[in-house]
């Protein structure tokens, strides 16, 4: 039996900074239920990514691989390159809402912040993974296609939407979910993926996100300055064969 692991590992940031001090906000932050950890936030994207892993090692689940794919060709020619667009839909959303007036939870910087967290964590968990599982892509291209990056990072901006408008306006914040939903299915109509990559992928961005929900007040310390001083972050980005670079000023 083809055995699988799955490793988790967090990118270093580069952070540069002049005289950081955390706030009064810290604690407030510290004790936010949203910012805590909770093994329910976990059920999600444990059974989607539990399904992937087993998606390369069940028969039953590689032949509804097969099938599905033979199912698309049939019906749908590849081709659309949207899908390398529509993984940021969610995300870039957010910041022209806020830029009409409809505010999230987080002003600027903070989200910022932890959405540039979530996109670390995304590609630390993804870059490893489908270089040690090596699966072959549908069309041969490569054997990088366990899990689907694009997929990740589509429902990890998804998610952060949701967690930045649930309380406020539950069925904006869900909004994102369908456009990343179908940012996985032309992943599959392209014949990059197979299903369980996707699967696995919505899971990754899902939990990558949590994380960086988690991880925030921590973080939000680097970034606290004192009045008048000015602090520089730059945070390492890579996807598809292209490296980036986040970079976060405040003054």
């Amino acid at each position: 039996m083809k055995r699988v692991f799955l490793i988790f590992l967090l990118f270093p940031t580069l952070l540069f900074s002049q005289n950081i001090e955390a706030d009064s906000s810290i604690l407030s932050k510290t004790t936010n239920p949203a910012y805590q950890f909770s093994t329910k936030k976990l059920i999600i994207p444990t059974i989607l990514v539990s399904y992937g892993v087993l998606s390369l090692m069940s028969d039953g689940l590689k032949t509804l691989n097969q099938s599905t794919r033979h199912e698309s060709k049939e019906h749908i020619l590849p081709g659309a390159k949207i899908d390398n667009y529509m993984q940021y839909a969610p995300a870039i959303a957010v910041y022209g809402l806020n830029l009409s007036g409809v505010k999230g939870k987080h002003n600027f910087k903070d989200r910022t912040i932890i959405y540039a967290t979530s996109q670390l964590i995304s590609a630390a968990m993804v870059l490893p993974t489908k270089q040690l599982v090596g699966e072959e892509r549908p069309d041969g291209s490569s054997k990088t296609s366990f899990p689907s990056g694009h997929t990740a990072t589509a429902f990890s901006s998804a998610h952060f939407m949701f967690r930045e408008y649930n309380e406020t306006n539950f069925w904006l914040g869900i909004s994102g979910y369908p456009i990343a939903a179908m940012t996985g299915i032309y992943r599959i109509f392209n014949d990059k993926h197979w299903v369980g990559d996707v699967i696995a992928g919505a899971g990754i961005g899902i939990l990558s996100t949590e994380v960086a929900y988690w991880l925030f007040p921590t973080i939000s310390k680097w970034f606290a300055n004192k009045k008048n001083q000015a602090s520089l972050v730059i945070l390492p980005t890579y996807q598809t064969k292209q490296f980036g670079l986040a970079i976060i000023k405040t003054f």
